[in-house]
């Protein structure tokens, strides 16, 4: 009987000593800060009393610490509410049925703080998000939401 060619490939690749019986779960998926840097959000010249840069340190140093992501991210849209962060759930938040929640003006302490906060519970689906923020919430620019249903 004649060898398939796949059985020799396979006898020359090493494994390395994996061992291919241990199936390990996946990580759990983390909430994530999305932070606007575009044209308008983190703009001294549109914030002037905003110090933009110590913003984004907060939002890292809460995540080093809590265990949640922050991305930033070009022109989100809604630029007349900058600053713009949106706050995506977890992979439990998903599956509790939550979506991403847009929060605008996001240009003081007390801001980050709360999403630092609301992050660190768990975020959208898991935790119940902070009063200031949820007054903060903005509707996504439209691209967002037709995106959003495919």
């Amino acid at each position: 009987m004649a060898r398939r060619p796949y059985q020799d490939l396979r006898r020359t690749v090493p494994d390395h000593g994996v061992n291919r019986s241990v199936i390990r779960a996946a990580a759990p998926l983390p909430c994530t800060l999305v932070v606007c840097r575009g044209c308008c959000c983190g703009n001294p010249r549109k914030h002037p009393g905003t110090d933009h840069a110590r913003q984004l340190d907060r939002l890292r140093a809460g995540a080093a610490e809590h265990g949640f992501h922050v991305r930033t991210t070009d022109c989100l849209g809604p630029c007349d509410q900058a600053n713009v962060i949106v706050v995506q759930p977890s992979g439990a938040g998903r599956r509790a049925g939550a979506r991403a929640v847009w929060i605008g003006f996001a240009t003081d302490d007390d801001c980050t703080d709360d999403l630092v906060a609301w992050a660190a519970a768990g975020g959208p689906g898991v935790a119940e998000p902070p009063a200031a923020l949820d007054l903060q919430r903005i509707r996504p620019p439209r691209e967002a939401r037709t995106r959003a249903r495919r």
